[in-house]
């Protein structure tokens, strides 16, 4: 089959591609474009990069391309760089069993590419494409399903899945992303091999969640991930989120779990309307989208590039954990303490999965801090600028837009803080220290936890305007700090 070459795919890293598939085929050697790739071209999106199989052995890879890097030449795979650009060129093989779950056993070179294609997850990802000849090498039906819009494994499901277990969240993942149906076979294996997800490393869990939540199709996949039963596995204190009843004054869209959807849908939104294509490869429109969430004026104070961030996707998806197990029902539905304890538990499972120590900090910060908003009007100047001063508050605010219009839709305080933050100059925000430390040991105090106390105390004096100088803040030390405390 001919493909008429599409403008879209006709970029810098297709051309380099495309060159490293002609040095190969020049030497003796079958290569093709495989993969996302060649699914992406079908479907007229965007590739966001290009991978390359070919009948050459890895030593025989290395010989042809000066700058490579051994990422697996066990499994065939080498990377093969291009300036600050690399490709994956993996030799067909065929694979042995897989008794960790994500390596086979053995591994044997072929030099055809009909054996290569079985060991491949989903027919959406077994097409291989000669960018030379334009030709499509289709042995799967890979066509069909995208014509017909189902994922569906290669070959035997539970085979497929019990080679990786990480395929389980990406055959939803890949379903979410382009509006697919899982077919009926691949359906049940994932719900029977489900318990087995947990064999998964956690960074790899974690590296697939982060995808899922900020390419634009978290609520689709996190819902599906939970019809499917993996996410009481993988994520289990927001699977416990369903039937967790709320105050219907405050929250009239229903229970946690439903706010918690809403709020990832609101998030996809926006995605959205900054003209990111959505999952399904069709444009949506900016102006349905904005319509039925906010209003463009508003979206331009969403100052997070690029959105969502990680950390405040993971925000989003968490900070309501702390509610089934605050939840008391008196005069009416509370939670109270839901922030503290919620910021705890995903303090725990940031930890489990393996996110860095910044991005645990700024997670939990803005779970703990998310009710803050409410007290807005009558936080003092120096708690309102401590408020407004934090590291990552661009993502508390949006945090907080997206839990107003995903529950009341009230956005008196997040218009509060944008108007605050407009009035106020950076140096009011972010003032230079008046003090250090080094300025405190010699003044005479000794260090220790004291210097902490001393210094948030003398910023808030500064936020309070209490103090202009250092000379000032000298003085203002010495009357409130005795010298002698230790």
């Amino acid at each position: 089959m001919l493909i008429k070459p599409k403008s879209h795919s006709t970029n810098n890293s297709r051309a380099i591609a495309k060159r490293i598939v002609q040095r190969l085929q020049k030497n003796g050697f079958l290569a093709f474009f495989v993969g996302g790739c060649v699914r992406d071209y079908l479907m007229k999106l965007q590739p966001k990069d290009y991978d390359i199989a070919t009948s050459a052995k890895p030593n025989e890879v290395m010989k042809l391309f000066s700058e490579t890097i051994d990422i697996g030449a066990n499994f065939g795979v080498i990377q093969v760089m291009e300036g600050e650009q690399s490709f994956a060129v993996a030799t067909f093989r065929s694979d042995g069993n897989y008794d960790d779950g994500r390596h086979p056993n053995e591994v044997e070179y072929a030099l055809d590419p009909k054996l290569d294609v079985q060991r491949r997850d989903f027919t959406i990802n077994g097409l291989y494409y000669d960018p030379l000849t334009q030709n499509l090498l289709d042995f799967v039906g890979a066509q069909q399903d995208i014509q017909s819009r189902i994922i569906r494994t290669i070959g035997s499901a539970e085979k497929r899945f019990r080679e990786d277990r990480l395929r389980l969240i990406r055959a939803i993942r890949f379903s979410s992303q382009f509006g697919y149906t899982l077919e009926k076979k691949t359906q049940s294996a994932i719900l029977k091999e489900a318990p087995n997800i947990i064999e998964v490393s956690p960074e790899r869990i974690r590296d697939e969640l982060v995808r899922i939540l900020t390419e634009g199709y978290s609520e689709l996949a996190i819902n599906a991930l939970n019809e499917n039963r993996l996410l009481v596995h993988i994520l289990p204190d927001v699977a416990a989120l369903r039937g967790i009843e709320q105050p219907p004054q405050f929250h009239p869209e229903g229970d946690v779990w439903t706010h918690t959807l809403k709020m990832l849908k609101l998030m996809d939104q926006t995605i959205s309307s900054r003209g990111i294509i959505k999952s399904s490869g069709k444009p949506v429109s900016n102006s349905n989208v904005v319509k039925n969430t906010v209003q463009k004026t508003e979206l331009k104070k969403i100052e997070i590039s690029p959105y969502p961030s990680m950390t405040l996707a993971m925000a989003t998806l968490l900070h309501d954990i702390g509610k089934p197990n605050t939840y008391e029902k008196k005069d009416r539905i509370r939670f109270n303490g839901h922030a503290k304890l919620g910021a705890e538990m995903a303090f725990g499972i940031c930890q489990q999965l393996r996110f860095s120590k910044k991005q645990q900090k700024l997670i939990t910060e803005l779970i703990r801090d998310h009710l803050k908003f409410k007290d807005l009007a009558q936080m003092r100047p120096s708690t309102l600028r401590r408020f407004l001063g934090q590291e990552g508050f661009s993502e508390h605010l949006e945090l907080h837009r997206l839990d107003c219009l995903g529950s009341h839709g009230n956005l008196d305080n997040w218009k509060l803080a944008n108007h605050s933050l407009s009035n106020l100059q950076p140096e009011e925000i972010h003032p230079p220290a008046l003090l250090t430390g080094k300025d405190l040991i010699e003044m005479g105090y000794l260090p220790g936890p004291v210097f902490k106390k001393i210094l948030n105390s003398l910023k808030d004096a500064q936020f309070e305007n209490e103090l202009k100088t250092s000379q000032q803040a000298k003085q203002w030390v010495l009357n409130q700090f005795d010298l002698s405390q230790p």
